[in-house]
């Protein structure tokens, strides 16, 4: 006869999604307290491996589950997340935690206040089990430049996870958490779940409030979901997404249940492929497993045409922005910088006040123009990186431009500028084991319609039931 703990350890070897222990939580099938003791144990066994945590909040962790393992036991349930073990980019405020954005700067930061995002979380009933590395500051695409050492990627611990939400991308391919939140400013979301090969979503610039999260740019930063299924990634917007009204860029749209997005069919969508530059110098294997993606995608909608998205010069906000939020901490203390985090800071020093209006401007005519690609189309479909992850030795020797998008970012960063809602779902594997994404890009507040085709996508194929081989360091 089989045990409980014979299930719950079977439950674990089959490498539950978020939704799977959601729905066992809500069946009292499987326990909160179970389930964090579980993930604590994974991150002690496996983060000496790859460097995703800063900080693990073993006994708040455990004291929150037990907390929800009581709410459950007496018929309470806040829903989907109820429960279920969650992590943080460790640039979003926890009250009571240390929150260091990678940065020897911020090495003794504790906040007072949650982020607006944590608020929601904790009120949804996430078990928040810690804060997670990723890029100093995020200023950059790799996570190597960190205070606490870089992040290793799961399927390669030689090279680079991507960044700046690496830690967050590595935990969840490496199951250290169900879920976990990243930012993205130029594809610090999107990049790093290509890389690690899970679903990483940015919503549209507004929808989810960035209140709280250290900023690297206030006009482009987004906060979104990092999981291992679409389907998760819909349970996870749906908790954080909602007008903020302390929060200046917060946008007050309806909130849908995304949900639905999983019920929605796709057969009728036209699909615009933006060749120029999107497609420019891809590395060939990531060239041939999107091109097998996009006949995949074909079949599932009414096909695809060929569009060309508003042309920009790179305007110079994010530059600009990230020197005014470190002038106070920089013009003290630059020694406890990253080099590459300090040349990149000291550029936006040469930055005009009319160089930065006419960027900012140009930045709001682009966000209305793209909306007039959606005349023709419903969805765009790009790959999400150009090239596979560098090895971490290689990443330490190239040093990203002072100004400027990082190349493995040239994919995702027009998406931050249109301030569109853009995921990336895995679409393959390069030759050496190292995962490819696929991008699916929709209009404004058009999430619904980009989680259904990412859900078919994903249906139509099994590379997210593909898991990475871990030991022990």
């Amino acid at each position: 006869m089989q045990t409980r703990r014979d299930f719950f350890n079977q439950l674990l070897a089959a490498g539950p999604s978020l939704q799977q222990v959601s729905e066992l939580i809500r069946k009292k099938s499987a326990s909160p307290v179970e389930l964090t003791q579980e993930c604590l144990k994974r991150i002690e066994k496996l983060n000496p491996s790859l460097n995703a945590y800063i900080t693990v909040m073993s006994e708040q962790a455990l004291a929150q589950a037990r907390e929800l393992e009581a709410e459950r036991q007496s018929g309470k349930w806040r829903g989907p997340l109820h429960g279920v073990p969650i992590g943080l980019k460790d640039l979003i405020d926890t009250a009571g935690v240390r929150t260091t954005a990678a940065s020897a700067v911020f090495a003794n930061r504790v906040p007072t206040e949650d982020a607006e995002v944590v608020r929601r979380l904790k009120a949804a009933g996430a078990v928040l089990v810690g804060k997670l590395n990723m890029h100093e500051f995020a200023y950059g695409a790799t996570s190597v430049p960190s205070h606490y050492g870089p992040v290793h990627n799961p399927w390669n611990v030689a090279h680079i996870a991507g960044g700046s939400s690496g830690g967050s991308a590595a935990a969840v391919a490496a199951e250290l958490c169900y879920g976990a939140l990243g930012s993205d400013t130029g594809g610090s979301i999107r990049q790093p779940s290509a890389y690690c090969g899970i679903v990483g979503l940015k919503p549209t610039y507004g929808r989810v409030s960035t209140r709280g999260v250290i900023p690297l740019s206030w006009s482009l930063d987004h906060i979104g979901p990092m999981c291992r299924t679409v389907a998760d990634a819909a349970l996870l917007l749906g908790a954080i997404a909602g007008y903020d009204s302390r929060e200046t860029t917060s946008i007050d749209a309806p909130v849908p249940d995304y949900t639905r997005a999983l019920r929605t069919k796709v057969s009728g969508l036209r699909l615009g492929t933006p060749r120029a530059i999107f497609f420019d110098q891809l590395d060939p294997e990531i060239a041939a497993a999107v091109d097998k993606a996009i006949d995949v995608l074909g079949k599932l909608t009414s096909g695809l045409h060929d569009v060309r998205l508003p042309a920009y010069e790179n305007p110079p906000v994010l530059a600009a922005e990230a020197y005014a939020y470190h002038l106070p901490y920089f013009s003290k203390t630059p020694e406890l910088y990253q080099p590459f985090t300090r040349a990149r800071i000291e550029s936006g020093a040469k930055i005009t006040a009319a160089a930065y209006i006419q960027g900012h401007r140009e930045l709001d005519r682009l966000r209305r123009a793209v909306g007039e690609t959606f005349a023709t189309v419903d969805l765009l479909i790009t790959p999400t990186t150009p090239v596979p992850p560098a090895t971490i030795d290689d990443a330490k020797l190239d040093a990203p431009p002072a100004a400027g998008v990082p190349s493995s970012l040239r994919n995702t960063a027009p998406f931050d500028i249109y301030g569109l809602p853009t995921i990336s779902v895995p679409c393959g594997f390069t030759s050496s084991g190292l995962p490819i994404g696929v991008q699916i890009s929709g209009p404004h507040f058009g999430e619904l319609q980009v989680l259904a085709l990412a859900h078919a996508y994903e249906q139509a194929t099994d590379w997210h039931t593909r898991r990475p081989e871990l030991s022990p360091k």
